[in-house]
């Protein structure tokens, strides 16, 4: 979990061999992602507003813009202010993903348009992909279309995602700025709370869109971060970033291209054949979101001496650590949900794509291991996410996932194993992952049968099925009626 969850800007990673130049240039916003985030830096309209390494971001817009410029940076600010949406800018955090995508990617690339070849070799690549899996699980095709995406594609595919997984957060936000006030104070101070707000959602909407194209520039498909950001029963790959990942790999470039398609598909089958495990993952998201506490004397105090032209010491507050998720049974129950569910979504794509890839790639087991790194050491994406919602969603038990669905394949084959996503009470837990073997050996009740029941019973059906799940020696029971 992020130590600074609601500061909106984790520290940049530590420069290797004295490689101060990179470091400060992350520090001042130059490298994957501004470390003032309300800063403004990004937000579009010529000249910028405000450049790296501003301390007053907002002396820094004026400062920095022609006469000529001048008209363009009050109507944004204009904009910021007037916006009475919800918790977050949106339009400004498109906009700005959008001009973040423009700018580059953090290797140097530049986005383009995708071309024919691109997309046919992206299409051809997801059909063999699923052909391979028909033999690796039992879970039938879930891409009904392959695609290839720009980044800004990708940008605009899965903004309604990240409008789902960051509202919850932001509303909280939200919600504090109009409740520090006493009753009888919040009328009269009504037009500053709505600046307020306004100022908010445009901060959130200016760091939401600055990480989400940074993110543009690393994804390989629509399922990097083990959520489904894309629309329903589409698998995409992203050409140039597909590219950028196989350069420095030894591994011929359709290979790379394949074994990637393998992890796209193989999310896609399981989440449009698993119609609970979306909402169980965004709702442990909104879960945590609901247990995150405000530093209400903090606010107050920023409140009563909020200056309307002296916008940025809003911003200042809200990157002082103001917002913190409580550490209460319920938010650590909360956290330890999403990263387990994570981990076994990761551990089970990563055994059907090794048992479907294994036989045919020769570089299966290279890139197996160089995508489990990159999930285990995060890097710039995962901090990314971080900054948007307050956790690192990297699965840390990634390895014991993915050895704990391989052993039940060998103990009860695919069928068995792919079973056990019928119903989340059937799946196993963050205790089983430390106990594999014991899981693997367990009985299990068949959930479908316990629908059954409910249903015959909603219907005034009476017969009662046998909810045991019988040896295949009936000799073996334990003896009870």
């Amino acid at each position: 979990m992020s130590d600074t969850p609601f500061g909106f800007g984790l520290p940049p990673e530590e420069p290797e061999d004295g490689d101060e130049g990179k470091k400060k240039d992350q520090q001042s916003g130059g490298g994957q992602g501004p470390a003032n985030p309300f800063g403004f830096g990004g937000l579009p309209g010529a000249g910028g507003f405000g450049g790296p390494g501003a301390d007053n971001p907002f002396a820094a817009m004026f400062g920095s813009l022609n006469p000529s410029d001048l008209g363009a940076a009050f109507q944004q600010l204009g904009q910021m202010l007037s916006y009475e949406g919800g918790p977050v800018n949106w339009d400004m955090a498109k906009q700005i993903a959008r001009q973040t995508v423009a700018q580059g990617a953090p290797n140097g690339t530049k986005d383009a348009s995708v071309g024919a070849a691109e997309r046919r070799a992206v299409e051809e690549a997801v059909r063999l992909a699923d052909l391979w899996l028909d033999d690796a699980t039992s879970l039938p095709s879930g891409s009904a279309s392959a695609v290839a995406w720009s980044r800004a594609e990708w940008v605009e595919a899965t903004l309604p995602a990240w409008r789902e997984l960051v509202d919850p957060v932001a509303e909280r936000v939200g919600a504090a700025m109009g409740d520090v006030l006493p009753e009888e104070m919040q009328a009269m101070a009504g037009p500053l709370i709505g600046m307020m707000r306004s100022m908010g959602g445009a901060m959130f909407g200016t760091q939401i869109g600055q990480a989400v194209g940074v993110l543009a520039g690393e994804v390989v498909g629509s399922t990097d971060i083990g959520l489904p950001l894309g629309p329903a029963r589409k698998a995409a790959l992203l050409p140039a970033n597909v590219e950028a990942f196989g350069k420095d790999l030894g591994v011929p470039q359709e290979e790379v291209r394949l074994y990637l398609a393998l992890r796209e598909a193989a999310h896609q089958r399981l989440f449009a054949h698993v119609p609970w495990l979306r909402s169980h993952l965004f709702g442990a998201v909104d879960g945590y979101a609901r247990g995150i506490k405000v530093d209400t004397a903090k606010l107050e105090d920023v409140v009563g001496q909020f200056d309307p032209q002296n916008p940025e010491q809003l911003q200042d507050a809200l990157q002082q650590g103001m917002f913190q998720p409580e550490d209460t049974p319920e938010q650590k129950a909360a956290l330890a949900r999403l990263e387990t569910a994570l981990a076994l979504v990761e551990g089970w794509v990563d055994a059907v794509v090794h048992a479907a890839a294994k036989p045919r790639l020769g570089s299966a087991d290279a890139l197996r291991e160089t995508l489990r790194r990159r999930r285990a050491t995060g890097g710039p994406a995962e901090q990314t996410f971080a900054t948007l919602i307050g956790l690192e969603l990297r699965p840390r038990r990634l390895r014991d996932a993915s050895r704990l669905w391989a052993s039940l394949t060998d103990a009860r084959g695919v069928d068995g194993r792919d079973g056990l996503w019928a119903h989340p009470d059937m799946l196993p837990t963050a205790t089983d992952l430390d106990d594999p073997d014991g899981f693997v050996h367990r009985e299990q009740l068949d959930f479908s049968e316990l629908d059954k029941m409910l249903g015959e019973a909603a219907g005034g059906g009476h017969d009662k099925p046998d909810l045991r799940k019988k040896d295949d020696d009936e000799t073996k029971g334990d003896g009870t009626e």
